[in-house]
């Protein structure tokens, strides 16, 4: 009797052993979970806070899947950013969701992440690396184009305006002030872009940054700016010196801020994207990639629409 209970272990021991780790829900560092790290460019801007939940919202749906948040204190320091790849690297992690500060300097831990097995999803901002598993983002292209057409039509095609944008070397805020400017030169010949500056995403720089836009060209016509930071900075400093409705203010993203600023008069529109299906769509395509499924398209849009006064209330 106890030979043939034997040999029964035997023969089904290449059955157990051939189950994958998925299918078990034990990742690599024993936790019984499928471990998934995302890194953002900062966890204080709402639109990173919406990433965040629709990840964890997605983890929680799953039930297999461990969820740990990490981003530096700010915008500026891509090697820190690194450093956090680098990192979920070393502790094991099944997933990487990761919003690259900079293209260029996020790519190498984009590379030894894959080189480790770890599946990657880029969220929200382009990296020079090629090999990720998916890239979910708005069509930032499209979208500053469409930010480009409402400033014109808010000053009649014609005057001055300014930008403020958050990141320079940032793939998604290069993108949206990049393509603002060429449908500006290509469509409006009356508009002149006078400069642009760098915020860091931060709402008192970018309100020092309007400030001085506007004391530079006082017949300055509007304002574009690039995220939810420079867009609330550029917000009051055109509430400050009491030009709301004169300065014509188109931005980025959407928060309490921003729609306060909307339902006042002061920002005239915004591209408001989707971060939390960014989030909820990245970690399921993780855990899909973790299964060996091939995320196709690879990369996806997530959209975007216009919020103006007439809508705003419709937005979540």
């Amino acid at each position: 009797m106890k030979r043939r209970i034997f040999t029964l272990l035997v023969a089904a021991a290449p059955l157990i052993f051939s189950v994958p780790l998925w299918a078990t829900g034990k990742g690599e560092g024993g936790s019984g979970k499928i471990k998934a790290t995302l890194i953002t460019m900062d966890s204080i801007d709402e639109h990173w806070l919406k990433v965040k939940a629709g990840a964890q919202a997605k983890a929680d749906e799953l039930g297999n899947v461990a969820l740990t948040f990490n981003a530096p204190p700010g915008k500026v320091d891509a090697a820190i950013q690194l450093q956090m790849v680098e990192d979920a690297i070393t502790k094991k992690s099944d997933i990487i969701l990761l919003a690259p500060l900079n293209k260029d300097a996020l790519s190498p831990g984009v590379e030894k992440a894959k080189k480790a097995g770890i599946k990657v999803i880029i969220i929200d901002s382009a990296v020079s690396a090629q090999d990720y598993d998916a890239f979910f983002s708005t069509d930032n292209g499209a979208a500053a184009r469409t930010a480009a057409d409402t400033l014109a039509g808010l000053i009649g095609g014609r005057g001055k305006v300014a930008i403020v944008n958050a990141q320079a070397g940032a793939g998604t805020t290069m993108t949206r002030e990049n393509d603002f400017k060429d449908q500006i030169a290509a469509n409006y010949p009356g508009i002149t872009v006078v400069g642009t500056q760098y915020s860091d995403g931060d709402k008192t720089k970018a309100l020092n940054i309007a400030l001085d836009f506007i004391t530079a060209n006082p017949d300055l016509a509007g304002f574009y700016a690039c995220n939810e930071g420079s867009t609330v900075g550029v917000g009051n400093a055109v509430d400050q010196k009491g030009l709301a409705g004169k300065v014509k203010v188109v931005g980025f993203d959407w928060s309490a801020d921003t729609k306060s600023l909307v339902e006042r008069g002061i920002l005239q529109a915004s591209m408001v994207q989707n971060p939390y299906e960014m989030g909820y769509q990245g970690l399921q395509a993780g855990v899909d990639a973790q299964k060996g499924e091939t995320i196709s398209p690879k990369d996806r849009d997530t959209g975007v629409t216009v919020a103006t006064k007439d809508n705003a209330d419709s937005i979540k």
